[in-house]
């Protein structure tokens, strides 16, 4: 372990300081695309500004024929496209294949200025981050970056779920975590052949009325997922990074999609994985508190004065812990207004009529 006055140290002669504080940029939809797709890769421009992050994903969905394709079609992209306010994600391969080297060497000397967020597959360890650490410092040295690149995670495996304190505090360059449900059920040996969402099987069923035993019984589906989000939420918010939702695989079923990402949202998730562009819309209306919200946050911050005491507001007691609630939904409010006219005028409008 990192001796505390070292944590913030680069890792490489030349390569820039790491950053003391993660910036709080809105990232409610993480958009993947396969840079070795033709189709794809001609909508970027377009995308940009309409979505937080564009992804160019390197890894699982993209075939192994066409890694190489893939690479360097997203090193053309980052070069051609300007992404103005819209940030530039990649996911890399996985560290223990083939294809991870050059990932990493080729896009930090060819793009890393562009670069916001490198995002790492199936990681299980402290260990897996401290390499890419190390690796990203030399590179950034040798690439004469003026900013270093930052990490994400995802939990695709039971191993990365135990570690998940350890991985979110193995480097200031930690961005923040992803859950991968579809790899980690199966790491977990979990019976659902389903990408993220809930199953059927795992309900909770009422009572039995014993006056009429074989009367219907109402059935309640449960999350399959509820544990190991909340346990990520609050790894991340120990080490002060991001949790994040992953895939919604059931791209038809937009209804079941809108209320998984509404349950991440709910437990303190500040976005998701989207794979289609019609997941985009619901991502940016989910991941958004709504207008009304909004005005209700900012009548407890200016009721609250100077933050001690209680007030009475609709009946309701608000106190200092009902002010720091509001302070996070007010601060996401000005984060998101800043980036989407839309949500800016929404926010603006509940505000002047309340």
């Amino acid at each position: 372990m990192r001796p505390a006055k070292d944590f913030f140290r680069p890792l490489a002669v030349g390569a820039p300081a790491p950053v003391t504080e993660i910036p709080a940029r809105p990232s409610r939809a993480i958009h993947f695309f396969d840079p070795s797709n033709a189709k794809m890769a001609a909508k970027v421009p377009q995308m940009v500004g309409t979505v937080d992050v564009l992804l160019g994903n390197l890894e699982d969905a993209v075939k192994a024929d066409n890694k190489e394709a893939a690479r360097e079609g997203l090193v053309r992209i980052a070069k051609e496209v300007d992404f103005g306010p819209t940030q530039l994600w990649t996911r890399i391969n996985a560290l223990d294949s083939p294809w991870v080297l050059d990932d990493l060497t080729t896009l930090v000397s060819e793009i890393g200025d562009k670069l916001d967020v490198i995002m790492v597959p199936k990681v299980q360890g402290a260990e897996d981050i401290h390499y890419v650490d190390r690796l990203l410092a030399q590179l950034e040295a040798r690439a004469g970056l003026q900013r270093p690149i930052l990490v994400h995670a995802i939990l695709e495996t039971a191993r990365g779920v135990a570690n998940v304190e350890e991985i979110c505090g193995a480097s200031p360059r930690m961005q923040g975590l992803s859950l991968g449900p579809a790899d980690l059920a199966a790491d977990r040996r979990m019976k659902t052949t389903r990408v993220g969402g809930g199953h059927p099987g795992y309900l909770v069923r009422a009572d039995a009325n014993p006056d009429q035993p074989e009367a219907h019984r109402d059935v309640f589906q449960q999350d399959l997922w509820h544990y190991t989000i909340s346990r990520m939420v609050d790894a991340c918010a120990m080490h002060g990074i991001y949790p994040y939702y992953g895939p919604f695989g059931d791209i038809a079923d937009t209804t079941a999609c809108e209320d998984q990402f509404r349950n991440a949202f709910l437990l303190g998730c500040v976005g998701t994985w989207t794979l289609h562009p019609k997941q985009i819309e619901i991502a940016n209306r989910v991941f958004a508190p709504s207008a009304e919200e909004i005005a209700h946050a900012r009548r407890v911050v200016a009721a609250m004065g100077d933050g001690t005491g209680a007030v009475m507001l609709d009946g309701k007691m608000e106190d200092d812990a009902s002010l720091k609630q509001c302070l996070v939904m007010v601060e996401l409010a000005e984060q998101l207004a800043a980036i989407d006219p839309a949500l800016k005028a929404q926010y603006d409008a509940v505000t002047i009529e309340d």
